[in-house]
């Protein structure tokens, strides 16, 4: 299957009766009218001010009117420019964009142990998305590199995407001094900050602070890259029983009108930026008192975002391939699964967290990657059902075997299988006998096979003079933050 294969994508399945959508939003729009969003960045304050919101100290009390304006002015999808324009990546409508985890400072190895990542692990993990045809990028912060000053992390980060793969990747979003630093690596990639504005090559991801609070951080990243054009996720990762309410009901409002509170923010500096309305919210395990992602509530809070999303007409991000498991067991199986299959079949745009994911964020697993990778594959040929073209009901050669026959042999069987049976890449088919040889699971087969790609990974030429140039600034920049 093609990596960027146009999908004759089946329905999506809704969730939430139109009624109960329009309950979300009328308890949203109550939230944001009576209780109000703080923001902690004086610019974004003077924003509001400007477009006649009511402004008490940080906080913002929204008009209904205001926001229902504001959030019509997103589009409803847009085209995310990389290196490759093979790989190209449009992000809205029956498209769906996959790619690694995020953000994890651990990596959990085959036996269970844990340790800090490091830049060549994530070098590594941009390699193996590099290589997968079931990532469509490589995604972003894949592992926070512990052995990498904080102050010149981004910079690493970003050269890793641009040197070891031609797919599109994000940008940081740690404040808005790295928000512009991502953004002029890109322009120098593209040939110059004009041309991103007019072909947005970077997204980033903007949290919330649950319950109802954007810090300075996420706020100068969500001005820098709307000023400039490029997207941006607006997520909320509500915590039901901890940060938002218990019932689910109530947290996807809470959710809501802060993932609504941004998307406002951003077309009030930029009319028309891309946005992607953006959901990891979950639920507290009352038994421990941590995030808990591999559940079908976790699943639930991913359906029931994409069809707000669809509501209001704007893309959509939540899911992946979750799991609370600490190794690649059953567990990290049948929970990605299960949050990956919903996710996808419920009209999710972009996957953030799709491989490789373990320990509710906290950590990234190579074998994980490769199982989830697997799972993809798996979910990406789900979607896109079952070709009913005349030629595909196969009359002449069902004629041609006749009754007791077999079609093993048949050219028809030649010429389909390759397109209507999807190739198993990690899972064991063999017999029995066959698998006793070796008698390796599936944790074993996936540390061979994260293996195996990177020693055959070759990442796409990067034009040395363009190169030069993205080494000299990282080195300018560097020489700069660390003074």
């Amino acid at each position: 299957m093609n990596k960027r294969e146009v999908f004759v994508m089946l329905p999506k399945f809704n969730i939430l009766t139109p009624e109960q959508v329009q309950a979300v939003h009328d308890h949203t729009m109550k939230i944001l009218e009576e209780i109000g969003v703080e923001f902690l960045y004086e610019p974004a304050l003077e924003v509001f001010r400007k477009h006649g919101q009511k402004v008490d100290g940080h906080r913002v009390y929204f008009k209904r009117e205001f926001v229902e304006e504001q959030v019509k002015k997103a589009p409803a999808q847009f085209t995310l420019h990389a290196r490759n324009p093979e790989n190209n990546l449009i992000c809205g409508g029956e498209h769906i964009i996959y790619m690694p985890g995020y953000g994890a400072p651990f990596i959990h190895e085959a036996d269970g142990t844990r340790r800090n990542a490091t830049m060549a692990d994530y070098d590594n993990f941009v390699k193996l998305a590099g290589a997968s045809k079931n990532m469509h990028m490589t995604g972003g912060t894949v592992v926070e590199p512990t052995d990498v000053d904080d102050r010149i992390r981004h910079l690493k980060m970003i050269y890793s995407h641009i040197k070891n793969s031609d797919k599109c990747f994000m940008g940081s979003a740690s404040g808005r001094e790295r928000a512009e630093d991502s953004i002029e690596m890109a322009a120098m990639l593209f040939g110059g900050r004009d041309v991103i504005k007019e072909k947005p090559a970077l997204i980033c991801l903007i949290n919330s602070v649950t319950p109802l609070k954007y810090d300075d951080r996420m706020l100068g990243a969500l001005m820098a890259y709307a000023e400039a054009g490029q997207a941006m996720v607006i997520a909320s990762l509500v915590m039901a029983g901890s940060t938002g309410p218990a019932t689910l009901a109530g947290a996807l409002a809470l959710q809501n009108a802060e993932v609504l509170a941004g998307i406002t923010l951003a077309q009030s500096i930029n009319p028309g930026t891309p946005v992607v309305y953006g959901s990891t919210s979950a639920i507290t395990d009352m038994a421990t008192g941590s995030l808990a992602i591999g559940n079908p509530e976790c699943a639930l809070f991913t359906s029931a975002s994409a069809q707000l999303a669809r509501f209001y007409g704007v893309p959509s991000r939540g899911g992946g391939g979750l799991s609370d498991a600490k190794i690649a067991d059953a567990q990290a199986g049948y929970e990605s699964m299960m949050t990956l299959l919903a996710t996808s079949a419920t009209g999710i745009n972009f996957v953030l967290h799709t491989a490789g994911i373990l320990q509710y964020f906290m950590a990234m697993s190579y074998e994980k990657f490769m199982i989830d990778d697997e799972i993809a594959g798996m979910v990406l040929r789900y979607l896109n059902g079952i070709d009913f073209a005349e030629e595909k009901f196969a009359f002449d050669v069902i004629a041609d075997v006749g009754p007791g026959g077999h079609f093993l042999t048949q050219k028809h069987t030649k010429k389909n299988h390759k397109f209507e049976m999807r190739r198993a890449l990690l899972s064991d088919r063999q017999s029995y006998d066959g698998w006793a040889k070796e008698k390796l699971d599936t944790n074993a087969r996936a540390n061979r096979k994260w293996q195996e790609v990177l020693a055959n990974y070759e990442p796409p030429a990067l034009d040395a003079g363009l190169d030069e140039a993205l080494k000299n600034f990282i080195e300018k920049r560097t020489a700069e933050l660390l003074k």
